[in-house]
C-alpha cells in the first residue's frame, strides 16, 4: 500500500493567515496524518483551504493567529486534551466556529464537547461528505451574506437584481437567478443537485429533467459564444461556477447521476 500524501506543514504561528473572499479556511487540530490526507484531498477539491496542526500547542497558536473560518479539533490529541484546547480558545475570546471530532459518540461525550464551547460534533469514523457539509454550514455562520457576488467577470448585485457578464447585462428568470446565487455563493466549490433542487423547489422536487433544463438555460445566458465557460458540470457530483473548470478526483461514493 502506498503511503498517503504528506500534509502541508502548519503556517508560522506568529503570522495571521489572511482570509479570502471565496474559499473557506479550515484548521484541523488532529494528529492522524493518514486521515488528514484523505480529508485534505476532499476539501481542496471542494473549494476549501485546509491547514493542519498536529497537537494542542501548535493548534492553539494557529487558532489565535486568526484567519480561519472553522476550526476542527480532535478530542484525543497526541499531547493534550482537545476540550482543554477548546476551553482555552473560548476563554481567550475566540469566536470562530469549532467542530469537535469524537471517538466516543455517546451522549456524555457530546454534552462535554458542547459545554466546552463546541458548535458541532462529529463521531469518528465519519463520511467525508458529511464532514464537508458540516464545515460548509459552519463557515456560512462565520461569513455574513454578501449583496455583491462575483466570479470572474460575472457580477450579481442582489440589492438591485442586476446581473452582468463583462459589459453585457443579463436578464434571467427567477429559477436561473436562484441557481446563479447558490452557485456564486459556493464558488468555486461543487454544489450537488439535491441542494440545487431544494433551493428551487423545497420539498416539492419535480422530475430530474427540470433541473437540467434550468442549468441549460443558465449556461446559455451566462456562457455566450466567445466567453470563457464559467458553469461546469461535474459528472456524478453536481455543478460548479468557476473560472477554472478543472476538478481533482474525489474519494468516496459517487452521488446520483446527473
Amino acid at each position: 500500500m502506498s503511503e498517503p500524501c504528506p500534509i502541508p506543514p502548519p503556517a508560522v504561528a506568529s503570522r495571521p493567515v489572511p482570509t479570502t473572499g471565496g474559499a473557506a479556511r479550515v484548521l484541523f487540530v488532529d494528529g492522524d496524518r493518514r486521515l488528514l490526507a484523505s480529508v485534505f484531498a476532499r476539501l481542496e477539491a471542494g473549494g476549501f483551504e485546509p491547514d493542519a496542526a498536529a497537537d494542542g500547542r501548535s493548534g492553539l497558536a494557529l487558532s489565535q493567529a486568526g484567519g480561519h473560518d472553522v476550526v476542527v479539533i480532535d478530542r484525543a490529541l497526541p499531547r493534550g486534551d482537545g476540550l482543554a484546547l477548546l476551553r482555552r480558545l473560548r476563554d481567550a475570546g475566540t469566536q470562530v466556529p469549532v467542530l469537535v471530532t469524537l471517538a466516543d459518540d455517546g451522549l456524555d461525550a457530546r454534552l462535554a464537547a458542547f459545554d466546552a464551547g463546541a458548535d458541532d460534533c462529529l463521531a469518528k469514523p465519519f463520511a467525508l461528505a458529511e464532514l464537508e457539509a458540516r464545515l460548509r454550514a459552519l463557515s456560512r455562520r462565520r461569513r455574513p451574506l454578501q449583496s455583491q457576488l462575483q466570479v470572474g467577470d460575472l457580477h450579481y448585485d442582489l440589492a438591485t437584481g442586476e446581473i452582468r457578464r463583462g459589459d453585457r447585462r443579463l436578464r434571467l428568470y427567477r429559477g436561473c437567478r436562484v441557481l446563479l446565487e447558490t452557485l456564486m455563493r459556493e464558488s468555486p466549490a461543487i454544489v450537488d443537485r439535491d441542494r440545487l433542487e431544494a433551493a428551487l423547489w423545497g420539498d416539492e422536487i419535480p422530475d430530474r429533467d427540470r433541473l437540467r433544463a434550468h442549468v441549460y438555460e443558465l449556461r446559455r445566458r451566462i456562457d455566450a459564444a466567445g466567453d470563457a465557460p464559467l458553469l461546469h458540470t461535474v459528472p456524478g457530483r453536481g455543478y460548479r461556477l468557476a473560472v477554472d473548470g478543472r476538478v481533482k478526483n474525489l474519494p468516496g461514493p459517487r452521488a446520483k447521476p446527473l
